[in-house]
Formats: C-alpha cells, sequence, structure tokens
C-alpha cells in the first residue's frame, strides 16, 4: 500500500471512531433524522397537516348536507323532540320562580306544564271552534266571493281573451289547454282519524313528558354542568352560555307572546266595530300567525280577504278587514316590538329568512314557527363560542393553501416563513 492509500484509511478509521462515540445520529422532532433537513421535515409535516384538514373538511361538509335530510325523515321524532326543548327553555324562569317559593322541582314542573296546556287549549278553543263554522259556510258564499271578484274576473277574463287570441296569431297550432289532475278525496274521516290520530297522541306525550323530565331535572343538570369544567373560566363561561340562552328565548318568547297578545285583541275589537263575525276568531289567528316573521301576516291578511268576501257583499268593505290588520302589523313590526325588544334581540333579516325557509322545508308549518327560537339559540351559543373563520381554515393554513407561493420564496427565509407561505 502506498503512503497516500495508507493516510486515507487512517482518516476513515478516525472518523469511524469520531461518530461511533458520538453515538446514532440525531432524530428531529418528527423522527426524522436531521440530515433530511428542517425544511423537509416542515414540509411533511403540513402536508400531514393539509390531508387532516381535507378529511375534517370533507367530513364536514357531508354532515352539514346530509343533517337536513335527516331532520326531515325523522320528522315524527326531532319535531316533537325540538318543539319541547324550546318549550322547555322558555318555561325555565318559571320554574326558577317557582323553586325560589320552595317548591319542589318535580311539582313545579308539573305545575308549568299545566299552565302552558291551559293557555294553548283555551287559544286553539277559541279559534278552531269558530272557524270550523265560520268556513263550513264557504260553499254557500261562493256567489258572493264571485258578485264581489266579479270586476277581477272580468278583467283576468279580457286579459286571457287578448294573451290568447295573440297567441293563436303568432303560434301555427291551437292552443292546448293544460290538463287538470284530479286530487282523490280521503276515503273517510274515521279511516283519516284512525291512522293519523294515534301518531299525534304518542308525539304529544312524548313531547310533555321531555318538557317534565327537562324541568324537574334542570337545576341538577346545570350544576353538574358547570361544576364538570376542570377550570373556574370554563365554568363562569359554561354558565354564562346557559344563562344567555334562557334569557334571551324566554325574552323573545315571553315578549313576543304579549305583543302578539295585544295585536289580537285590537285586532279583534276593530273587526267588531266593523261587523266582522267572529271577531275573536280573527284576532286569534292573527296573533298566531304573527310568530311566523314576513311570512304569517301575509297568510293572516289573505285569510280575511277570504273572510271579508264572504261577510260583505261590497269589494271595498270586504277588503277593509285586511287592510286594518296588515296596517296594524305594519305599527306593531316597524315602531313597537324594536322599541320593547331593544337591541339585545336584533337578529338580521337575512338570517330569519334563510332560518324560515330552512325550517319551514323541513317541518311545515311547525318548523316555522320555531325558526326563530332555534335562531336566538344558534345565535347565543355562537356568540359565546366565537364564530367559526372558515375562510382562514381553507385559505390561510387548512386545505387551499396555494403550494406553488413556496417556488418563489428566498432560500434564506426562516422555516417559519416558509411554513405561512406554503413550502
Amino acid at each position: 500500500m502506498t503512503d497516500e492509500g495508507l493516510r486515507q484509511e487512517t482518516n476513515r478509521q478516525q472518523a469511524g471512531e469520531h461518530v461511533a462515540a458520538e453515538g446514532p445520529p440525531a432524530e428531529s422532532a418528527f423522527g426524522l433524522p436531521i440530515s433530511v433537513g428542517v425544511e423537509d421535515a416542515m414540509r411533511i409535516a403540513q402536508r400531514r397537516d393539509r390531508l387532516l384538514a381535507a378529511l375534517t373538511l370533507t367530513a364536514g361538509v357531508g354532515l352539514v348536507l346530509a343533517t337536513p335530510f335527516a331532520l326531515k325523515a325523522g320528522a315524527e321524532f326531532f319535531l316533537p323532540l325540538t318543539a319541547a326543548l324550546v318549550i322547555a327553555v322558555a318555561l325555565v324562569p318559571v320554574l326558577e320562580w317557582l323553586e325560589r317559593r320552595h317548591v319542589p322541582s318535580p311539582l313545579a314542573a308539573i305545575l308549568c306544564i299545566l299552565v302552558f296546556l291551559i293557555a294553548a287549549n283555551i287559544a286553539i278553543a277559541a279559534i278552531l271552534v269558530p272557524a270550523t263554522d265560520f268556513f263550513r259556510l264557504l260553499p254557500t258564499r261562493l256567489d258572493r266571493i264571485q258578485s264581489n271578484l266579479a270586476p277581477l274576473l272580468d278583467l283576468y277574463s279580457s286579459l286571457e281573451k287578448y294573451v290568447n287570441k295573440t297567441l293563436r296569431q303568432v303560434a301555427s297550432t291551437p292552443i292546448k289547454q293544460p290538463a287538470t289532475a284530479g286530487v282523490a278525496a280521503p276515503g273517510s274521516i274515521l279511516e283519516l282519524a284512525a291512522t293519523s290520530a294515534p301518531a299525534v297522541i304518542v308525539q304529544f306525550l312524548f313531547g310533555v313528558l321531555i318538557v317534565f323530565f327537562f324541568l324537574s331535572g334542570w337545576t341538577r343538570m346545570r350544576r353538574r354542568t358547570i361544576t364538570g369544567r376542570t377550570s373556574f373560566d370554563g365554568a363562569m363561561a359554561t354558565a354564562r352560555v346557559i344563562q344567555d340562552i334562557v334569557d334571551d328565548v324566554s325574552a323573545y318568547l315571553g315578549t313576543i307572546t304579549l305583543i302578539n297578545i295585544v295585536l289580537g285583541i285590537v285586532t279583534g275589537t276593530m273587526l267588531w266595530f266593523i261587523g266582522m263575525p267572529y271577531p275573536a276568531m280573527w284576532g286569534g289567528i292573527v296573533a298566531l300567525l304573527n310568530y311566523i316573521p314576513y311570512f304569517g301576516p301575509v297568510i293572516g291578511a289573505f285569510l280575511l280577504a277570504l273572510g271579508g268576501l264572504m261577510t260583505f257583499s261590497d269589494i271595498w268593505m270586504a277588503m277593509l278587514p285586511p287592510a286594518l290588520m296588515y296596517g296594524l302589523h305594519l305599527v306593531e313590526a316597524n315602531a313597537i316590538t324594536p322599541f320593547i325588544v331593544g337591541h339585545r334581540l336584533t337578529i338580521s333579516p337575512l338570517l330569519i329568512l334563510i332560518s324560515l325557509s330552512f325550517w319551514g322545508w323541513v317541518w311545515g308549518t311547525s318548523g316555522a314557527l320555531l325558526a326563530v327560537p332555534l335562531l336566538i339559540i344558534l345565535q347565543t351559543v355562537l356568540g359565546a363560542a366565537g364564530k367559526p373563520d372558515i375562510a382562514g381554515f381553507l385559505f390561510e393554513h387548512g386545505t387551499l393553501v396555494q403550494p406553488k407561493a413556496g417556488r418563489n420564496r428566498r432560500r434564506g427565509d426562516p422555516p417559519e416563513q416558509q411554513r405561512e407561505t406554503g413550502g
């Protein structure tokens, strides 16, 4: 072996002894050798975080899309459950008032349920019984309705003839009248009651039991929820959210109920002065439909217009009841309710419309009645927990970070800046 070869062999042996003395290569926090490099480790970690974010986003989108269909398909379970929980939350202040008078929780819950059921039965009886008698006269009043609507019907007939004549001149084929689909009448009332009444009774009893158990265990449940927090700040935040939900829902439902009752009384009184039959029934209908923002008053005005056409022989007198009702509603909605409710329960009209459309599609009229209380609960929870930053999740450090940004970095940028730019 030459001197140069002996010198290289000696250097290799010395380097091996030095590495053996230092031990195995050190590893980074990600389980990778340092030789891999900090930049490569950060890139691998970012890819892993991006994959987890993509999976989370996919699962969240799937859950959001599937929830409405699940609620609609399971309406027989979810609708009475949700309605019972909203009613129970609204009755919590009454329960706490009774408990402060040393009334046991189960007895206080029973008293709350009895008061609610009595009030609901009185309201329903005051509306349904006269409405059944009044609208039973509809077939016998068709002649009066047609005579009142004769000018409008003549205008519509003339317009239709003009349109048909124009279309015949333009088109080469005759206009075909659309076929009307026949609707099969139900077999019998007894059969309908036999198939629907059991389900309604079961849902009613289920809702009553939910309200009872919720109210009877409310104090223990709230105490357990607060004391179960691991920190004092967490316990205070939980207590604050629970109290805000109860205060907001009960304040909204209580205030709106009082306003609607007064609106119904004033409307019924004015209808009584102009000679409208069953003014208490019409006042109850107006008060009930006023729980549905925007659409409820429109439906009430339509029903009053139909009732006016059935009652009065003059078209202008027949249109007076809906005009009076809608005028009172405009005053209530734009002056009285904002002044009484204040800014605490102010909700965006866009959110109200979205909530009405969503819950109305899911559960029909019952969903529309529950739309605003559910929106208040969701808004209170998000206000305490913080609104999710979806844009930041997607575009800043989430799934849609542009990987091309890393190619435009300067080689000397620190790892933190490289990670922020997508490297």
